[in-house]
């Protein structure tokens, strides 16, 4: 089974804001593949369902970002799954908005959801999908990370939450290097076609 958690704070306040695009990326997922992730476990929502023949568990944790991996943790030891299929998405700060990045495994780099996921599991060995939401910013990265899309970005964060699905079906189907060939790629410039 694939456990794929999209990291994000609960909460109305937050629901659209930068930070969260990992639960809403899990809820395109969800909506997509007729997976109800209402259940709360493991501090957590969660929904059980397939991605194509493989099962897989949604999860948007509950816990606030900075506390991500206790829920990611009761989760694994829970289900007795190896963490190399866990899959972790996120927003990332060092990265253009809109650019979708695949990795293997790797550091948490500046991103403390997954500073605390790394502390809980210890271990890095687990597939990323790190969506960009760098830019232009002239705020306090706090109030940059939870605040919402401006109009300009609406479309690219779109398009690019719709590239991290079709990445985490890729992977579930045909594997992380076929994923990171595939989805690896830089999103286009306003103007482009």
């Amino acid at each position: 089974m694939y456990i794929i958690v999209g990291l994000g704070n609960p909460g109305k306040q937050y629901e659209n804001t930068r930070h969260n695009i990992g639960f809403i990326t899990i809820e395109q997922l969800a909506e997509k593949h007729g997976i109800s992730v209402t259940k709360i476990k493991h501090k957590a929502l969660v929904g059980e369902g397939r991605i194509s023949d493989q099962k897989v568990l949604l999860v948007k944790p509950q816990t606030f970002m900075n506390l991500s991996g206790n829920s990611v943790r009761e989760i694994l030891e829970y289900y007795k799954e190896d963490v190399a299929n866990l899959v972790v998405i996120y927003d990332d700060i060092d990265i253009p908005a809109g650019a979708v990045r695949i990795r293997k495994k790797g550091s948490a780099g500046t991103h403390n959801g997954m500073r605390s996921i790394l502390y809980d599991i210890k271990s890095d060995q687990f597939p990323r999908i790190r969506i960009g939401i760098g830019g232009e910013r002239k705020m306090p990265l706090d109030h940059y990370v939870l605040g919402g899309f401006t109009k300009e970005e609406k479309p690219l964060m779109e398009e690019a939450v719709m590239t991290a699905v079709q990445a985490v079906e890729c992977m579930v189907q045909k594997g992380i290097e076929k994923a990171m060939n595939e989805y690896n790629v830089k999103p286009r410039k306003e103007g482009d076609q």
